[in-house]
């Protein structure tokens, strides 16, 4: 049986963790993410619909429609930077949402959008490896395009699961391995040639868009962080694929 008792920090001194394709120390990589996403949350939304030539919002709404949001469920929302998911799963009828985020920068960016489009929501800054909610809080726990940018993922895992009520299910949506063999060699050329052009002329940031191409590299495959889930203690655990992989939607349930 899993314990509910919240995890301890596994990133003992001398450990390391990637920092897109750089080895980093362990204890330093969640100021530098940090500092990446401080640099990009002005345009982050705008580079959003660049980047991704507009799927994203293709791949967040069949997130959504993933989470299903009821109006007698809390909805714990990681690494909600500016609030996509936040925002959509209030207005599918959540009866709560609990928008978090370790950058109060991008937090900040999506309270001011919540509130122009009047939408109430709960805000937290949080780190998702160290979730200040008791045990068996929520009903359920989402986490978009966040989990490869945290330093102990399975800590993140653990911590989702530990929140989660018994019948409480997770979802992850994120950058995944291709399916699909001819998209290969556009995808990488898009990845690693354009994108940081992009982000150099609009956002006056190239590095930092550099960095998130590597990252989506580094992050597990499908079948890898299927384990990685069941792992943590989560059961049936699923994943859908979207665009050929370049996106999947994880999900796995607290039984």
């Amino acid at each position: 049986m899993m314990s509910d008792a919240p995890l301890s920090d596994k990133q003992a001194a001398g450990q390391t963790a990637d920092f897109g394709y750089t080895q980093v120390p362990a204890a330093e990589k969640a100021s530098m993410v940090r500092a990446v996403f401080d640099s990009v949350a002005p345009k982050y939304d705008v580079m959003n619909d660049l980047m991704s030539l507009g799927l994203h919002r293709v791949w967040k709404k069949a997130f959504l429609n993933a989470i299903a949001p009821r109006p007698n469920e809390t909805l714990l929302d990681l690494a909600a930077g500016t609030g996509d998911i936040s925002m959509g799963a209030m207005r599918l009828g959540a009866r709560r949402v609990i928008s978090t985020d370790i950058n109060e920068a991008m937090l900040t960016v999506g309270r001011d959008r919540a509130l122009n489009a009047g939408v109430v929501m709960d805000y937290m800054v949080v780190d998702a490896e160290r979730i200040p909610l008791p045990d068996r809080s929520v009903e359920k726990v989402s986490i978009a395009f966040g989990l490869r940018n945290c330093t102990n993922k399975a800590a993140v895992l653990a911590e989702a699961r530990r929140v989660l009520r018994p019948g409480g299910r997770f979802f992850c949506l994120e950058f995944s391995k291709l399916a699909v063999t001819a998209l290969e060699k556009p995808y990488e050329l898009w990845s690693f040639e354009v994108l940081p052009r992009i982000g150099a002329r609009v956002a006056g940031d190239a590095e930092s868009y550099q960095y998130l191409a590597e990252s989506i590299r580094m992050f597990p495959d499908q079948d890898t962080l299927a384990g990685m889930m069941r792992e943590a203690g989560l059961e049936q655990v699923a994943w859908r694929n979207l665009s050929g992989g370049i996106v999947a939607i994880h999900s796995g349930w607290r039984l």
